[in-house]
């Protein structure tokens, strides 16, 4: 497990601080797998998750929903034939936050070891 997977979310308000660009540089090489996407005017990270089947993608999207229930903070899950996209923004400040590194690194963590990955 990561150190940042290991990381505790903090409590995030509409004024809480973005990352910095300095903290976007340190904390993106920690999820190298996922991309930076800007949309109506704010950063989101995003990742696709390939699987043999929609079984497997629909089991993955609910570990994944499970893990944002226990803290509060839920991501953009796209379920589709064979592929799960998963987009995690904090909502509220409409940008990006230390929660959604550390949920994107827990959301890695869950897939390595989920059943039916290509």
């Amino acid at each position: 497990m990561t150190t940042l997977a290991q990381a505790q979310c903090e409590a995030c308000r509409a004024d809480a601080p973005k990352v910095s660009d300095d903290e976007l540089a340190e904390l993106i090489r920690e999820i190298p797998d996922w991309n930076i996407e800007v949309r109506d005017g704010h950063m989101e990270l995003e990742r696709q998750f390939l699987f043999k089947n929609f079984r497997h993608a629909l089991a993955f999207t609910n570990a994944v929903g499970a893990i944002a229930e226990e803290v509060g903070h839920h991501p953009g899950l796209l379920t589709e034939w064979g592929k799960v996209t998963v987009t995690w923004w904090s909502h509220e400040m409409k940008g990006l936050h230390r929660n959604d590194f550390i949920m994107a690194a827990r959301t890695d963590l869950l897939a390595s070891t989920a059943e039916g990955r290509k």
